[in-house]
């Protein structure tokens, strides 16, 4: 009975001091980061959004966001918007999969979108792109040199009566110049016939059993990954994106406010957090545990209405 008090006390000591540890560094990044995450300026004619937070990925937070909205509001960034820019620097992923969550801030819209079946498969697996193959799979509309980025945003800058036109005309003089990487292949360009074939499935079941039957070194590598992932992630992406093929950005925008509220209420997401973010043992425990315990109810619960509580434009 002593011995069980003692593992007890010690279990809520653990937490408390994890839980500290939270604190402090939501503390730390508040001051730190807050006045810098994001700067505004204005040159010439142009407004210029820098995001500053290079040790995280520039991932957006709320602060960020909130000095963004009041630039840009009702307007969309980076994937969403009409020019997108790439660099040999440039890395282009997904994982969210791998935290119990999905593909947010509009995946659902262009992942579909993508050639073939790419976009399902980056969704699922999280594979990362990079540099020009950012540019071949249409998720930038450009690809320049990173070293001539400051020399094309000072020409941009210099355009007295900006038009779509015009801009797109400066972008595509350095894109054509840009010679890194042009020769080097995409290096899923092999395997493309795999993915469209292997992921064409209208269930994750399918999909892997697919993967399965290819028995190929690339099939069964991704399978190895997408067997890490979060089983219910897994099967509302997928049901997400063969949704969002046919639906409007807006309607994917509600729907992904829907699913984000859901996932805060479940496990897998506050359990991948854990896992990946915050203890780094990068061994997250499932709830459920494997795709078969994942029902059509269940995910049906991640597509509800919120009524009033719906995201409004």
């Amino acid at each position: 009975m002593r011995q069980q008090n003692v593992w007890r006390l010690m279990s809520r000591f653990n937490s408390f001091r994890r839980a500290n540890i939270i604190l402090q560094h939501l503390r730390m990044s508040k001051h730190t980061e807050a006045a810098e995450d994001v700067l505004l300026e204005k040159k010439g004619c142009a407004g210029v959004i820098t995001l500053n937070r290079p040790k995280l990925l520039n991932a957006l937070n709320l602060n960020m966001t909130q000095k963004i909205y009041s630039q840009l509001k009702g307007v969309g960034i980076s994937v969403h918007g009409q020019f997108r820019v790439a660099t040999e620097k440039s890395v282009f992923s997904m994982p969210e999969t791998a935290i119990g969550l999905f593909p947010d801030v509009g995946g659902g819209y262009f992942l579909p979108r993508l050639q073939g079946k790419l976009g399902y498969f980056l969704a699922l697996t999280g594979f990362r792109l990079k540099g020009r193959d950012v540019y071949r799979v249409g998720i930038a509309t450009h690809f320049v040199d990173s070293e001539k980025v400051s020399m094309l945003e000072e020409d941009l800058v210099a355009l007295k009566s900006p038009s779509k036109e015009n801009v797109a005309d400066v972008l595509e003089t350095y894109h054509t110049q840009s010679k890194i990487d042009q020769d080097k292949s995409f290096i899923l360009e092999e395997h493309l016939d795999k993915i469209n074939r292997c992921f064409s499935a209208n269930t994750v079941e399918q999909i892997i059993e697919n993967l399965q039957q290819d028995g190929s070194p690339f099939a069964l590598e991704q399978l190895k990954v997408i067997n890490q992932m979060s089983p219910t992630s897994l099967k509302i992406t997928l049901r997400h994106l063969i949704k969002g093929s046919s639906q409007t950005l807006k309607d994917v925008l509600t729907e992904e406010y829907r699913m984000s509220q859901a996932c805060m209420r479940g496990h897998d997401f506050h359990e991948g957090v854990r896992a990946v973010l915050v203890d780094k043992d990068q061994s997250p425990k499932w709830k459920p545990a494997n795709l078969k315990e994942v029902t059509d109810e269940d995910l049906d619960n991640y597509f509800k209405s919120l009524g009033s509580n719906d995201l409004k434009f």
